[in-house]
Order: C-alpha cells, then structure tokens, then sequence
C-alpha cells in the first residue's frame, strides 16, 4: 500500500457518515473526491516508479530486463 492511500479510507468513512445522516449530496461529491484522489495517487506512483527506473539506468544497475543479454 502506498503511504498516501489512507486518504482513500478517510474519503469511504466521510462517504459512510454522509449517507448514513441523509447527506445525499456531500455523498455524492466524496465519491467524486475520491475517484480524483485515487487518479492523483496511482499518477504519483507512476511518475516515482519512472523516476527510480531511470536513476537506476544513469548509474548503471539497470540489468536491461530479463531475458536480455548486453554486448559490449
């Protein structure tokens, strides 16, 4: 789990609470918080996760997948 998705299980108890008290609207626009924080968090993974793999193509770790074989 990513250190940020704890966002998401406040967002689903806020949507619980809303509809539980008859707060049809606020319910509705925390389902669309949510769709939009969860975009937002699977972006941010993927731009790190490119990040790290292109550091580790700079400093030479990258092993170039498996299966492929390097030729000096």
């Amino acid at each position: 789990m990513l250190h940020n998705d704890w966002i998401l299980d406040v967002l689903a108890d806020l949507k619980s609470f809303a509809l539980a008290n008859d707060l049809g609207a606020l319910a509705e626009q925390l389902q669309d918080t949510t769709l939009i924080a969860a975009a937002e968090i699977a972006s941010h993974a993927k731009e790190a996760q490119a990040q790290d793999h292109a550091s580790q193509r700079q400093s030479g770790s990258d092993t170039g997948g498996i299966g492929r074989h390097r030729h000096a």
